[in-house]
């Protein structure tokens, strides 16, 4: 591995440990349009997440709570700061590209346009235990988009 791939991957943890640590948009929300509960059975991550769409369909604020690994925590805080302003159809497409991404078999496949700052997830694909850590946010926002009853699982 190069210097600069070393770089890169000490960068990436540097940012999984620090959303992880002091996540965003980490609360309860007052006035969420859409609800959904998130859990991932085998590592027991749950997650609470909250979206404030606009009249528009942009998400106009997301937030969550809930407990789970570093993984789990970073990517709710990566994905809520992500789809903020962004709207549901938009959002509703990142879930199948990053789901997809983190999935995939193609280790050399570049997260898309709009999506460079989840490059901190790349990482995980290398742990394939770790991936549902890392989806269980974006199910939880395709679950709530699509107003699904019961809670989103990565199972």
């Amino acid at each position: 591995m190069t210097s600069t791939a070393t770089d890169m991957r000490q960068l990436y943890r540097d940012v999984i440990l620090d959303h992880s640590r002091s996540p965003r948009h980490f609360r309860r929300m007052d006035g969420a349009t859409h609800v959904a509960d998130g859990i991932n059975p085998l590592c027991g991550d749950k997650l609470r997440l909250y979206l404030r769409l606009d009249d528009d369909g942009t998400i106009a604020a997301s937030s969550f709570e809930g407990s789970g690994c570093a993984i789990s925590v970073a990517s709710a805080s990566l994905m809520t700061e992500t789809v903020n302003g962004v709207n549901a159809a938009t959002a509703t497409r990142w879930f199948g590209e990053v789901t997809s991404w983190l999935e995939g078999p193609h280790k050399e496949q570049p997260i898309g346009h709009g999506l460079e700052r989840l490059a901190a997830l790349d990482g995980v694909r290398d742990f394939p235990g770790r991936v549902k850590c890392a989806t269980l946010a974006w199910h939880a926002l395709s679950t709530a988009l699509n107003n699904e009853a019961g809670p989103a699982s990565t199972e």
